[in-house]
């Protein structure tokens, strides 16, 4: 991460924001049974009572042990059990064995929670900066698994015969779809992106650095649920000449015909959501597709999708803080548009633009400096935040990135073209 080198917020703020985080983080689980939070529906995803634990890991691995005199492990077997991918911090249970883990008992995960934030809070007025700053990462690391607990969570219900819902849905109103998709062009420039200023930045997201754009067009709002399911009826899934070499061997290899969730029940789309399964709606945003499938609706549409430069570019204009994003616990989904551009919310933007390193990026000193580096093969790039992103953790700058065929986060499309 990079932060202001100055204390940037005060101990009594970063105390209450570190409280909020934590809070929301248990009442995402709150609906849960032990049962819930322990199974793991596939390796990509994790057991919500591991994502209890593992962020608790994190704050007394690299804050408490590595900068409180005296402290003791609260157990000294739970390093082994939810350390991540730190190979600087030792062995670790396999990924993919997660849900083995049936012991501790959620109610002993969420005593190991209590333990650690009130060692956190006690510590917090005497620590150093650099460890400030860990709780600063801290508070970013655990909203970063709240949109992933939300979205494991969400695949594991599906994965339930029952299809349960685990918060009751809200209100349909009904809306007007939106009109043909407008274009804000872009010039042929030379730019600069890349974070800049004080406040928080992951590492991955510098140093700012100059790119040069071609004259372009970015849409103006994401593809509905309605257009997806045109590109379905017209063969879309079926039709090679759509598809990437790899993403072609990915449909027919799955037997992929829509988007992740969605059936086809009584000649109706439905999609199932947290608050169980429903029709589409068709004037929302889709979500649930994977690169492959972003890439094959673009080429379909007569589009491409658009690079990280030309989004962050555009995205700069609008408002970060708006749109549809985390507030509290409760069923979340992408909305359909209030009217006029909107670059933050609903879903993650698959880009063209593959996750590797900005020029002159260096990765930081020790452990914490694994925390995105060593992830820049194979990946690509998205941008925007979603319904599931806590409201204030994204920036114009920040880059999440997935594999191509992954496709349970909330991850959408926004189209763009050369002119």
């Amino acid at each position: 991460m990079r932060t202001n080198p100055s204390r940037a917020i005060d101990d009594a703020t970063l105390a209450d924001r570190f409280a909020k985080v934590r809070a929301l983080t248990e009442a995402m689980v709150s609906p849960l049974s032990d049962a819930d939070a322990t199974v793991q529906s596939m390796e990509d995803a994790s057991p919500a009572k591991w994502h209890l634990a593992h962020t608790t890991w994190f704050l007394e691995t690299f804050i408490l042990r590595d900068f409180v005199a005296g402290y003791q492990l609260h157990d000294e077997r739970f390093p082994f059990l939810f350390n991540s991918y730190y190979e600087a911090e030792g062995r670790r249970h396999a990924r993919g064995r997660r849900g083995m883990v049936t012991r501790p008992t959620l109610d002993e995960v969420l005593a190991y929670r209590h333990h650690v934030d009130a060692a956190v809070i006690a510590a917090l007025p005497g620590l150093p900066a650099a460890a400030v700053e860990l709780v600063a990462l801290g508070c970013h690391h655990e909203e970063q698994h709240q949109e992933l607990l939300i979205t494991d969570i969400l695949h594991l219900m599906s994965e339930n015969p029952l299809e349960p819902a685990i918060w009751p849905a809200a209100p349909k109103v009904p809306v007007e779809m939106p009109g043909p998709i407008g274009w804000i062009e872009g010039a042929g420039e030379v730019v600069e992106i890349g974070f800049e200023g004080t406040g928080f930045s992951f590492d991955c997201e510098g140093p700012r650095h100059a790119t040069l754009l071609r004259p372009h067009a970015i849409a103006d709002r994401t593809v509905t649920n309605g257009e997806w399911a045109a590109f379905i009826a017209d063969g879309g899934y079926t039709d090679a000449r759509h598809w990437l070499s790899d993403g072609w061997a990915w449909v027919q290899r799955e037997g992929i015909g829509a988007p992740l969730y969605w059936e086809r029940r009584d000649d109706v789309w439905t999609r199932f959501g947290l608050d169980g399964r429903r029709p589409i709606d068709p004037a929302a945003p889709v979500t649930h597709v994977s690169f492959y499938e972003a890439d094959a609706y673009a080429a379909w549409a007569g589009a491409r999708l658009p690079t990280e430069a030309e989004w962050e570019v555009a995205a700069a204009a609008y408002d970060v803080s708006g749109g549809n994003q985390l507030d509290s616990a409760g069923p979340v989904e992408p909305r359909p548009s209030a009217g006029g551009p909107a670059f933050f919310g609903d879903v993650w933007e698959w880009t063209g633009s593959a996750f590797r390193p900005y020029p002159g990026f260096k990765a930081i000193e020790g452990a914490v400096g694994e925390y995105n580096g060593k992830f820049m093969s194979g990946q690509c790039v998205l941008r925007g935040g979603s319904c599931a992103t806590p409201r204030g953790h994204a920036r114009a700058s920040y880059r999440n990135f997935f594999y191509p065929h992954q496709r349970w986060q909330f991850t959408g499309v926004r189209l763009a073209k050369d002119l």
